[in-house]
């Protein structure tokens, strides 16, 4: 399902998705103290594009926990309610359960994108 799972989401959603990391990226790069968070929102928006086949393990210390919730309060709220209302809709039919729980992966990583890393 990687390949064929990849191209439908990418067009049934997966663009929409990702262009709003990108924005959230765009965004906390506009101040030099925000680079680094946004480096990170770009290297998740790849993820959000194309998410099938990858899989993400949480990780990290202190510094992951001060970011985690920074981010949570200026970004990953909004995010994450996006990718859980994608999410509910698409499991309302057989045929969109995957695609809803990869939504599910990206909401959970939208709340905690700080030591995260994709495989």
């Amino acid at each position: 399902m990687g390949c064929f799972g990849n191209v439908l989401w990418f067009i049934f959603g997966g663009l929409i998705s990702g262009l709003s990391w990108c924005l959230a990226g765009c965004l906390w790069c506009v101040t030099i103290v925000g680079i680094p968070i946004g480096m990170q929102c770009f290297k998740f928006a790849s993820l959000s594009f194309f998410p099938f086949g990858k899989e993400v393990q949480y990780g990290g210390g202190a510094g992951s926990l001060i970011l985690n919730v920074l981010w949570l309060i200026f970004s990953g709220l909004p995010l994450a309610l996006e990718h859980l209302a994608f999410g509910l809709v698409l499991c309302v039919t057989v045929v969109g359960i995957p695609f809803g729980m990869q939504h599910f992966k990206l909401a959970k990583l939208a709340l905690m994108p700080f030591g995260a890393e994709v495989y």
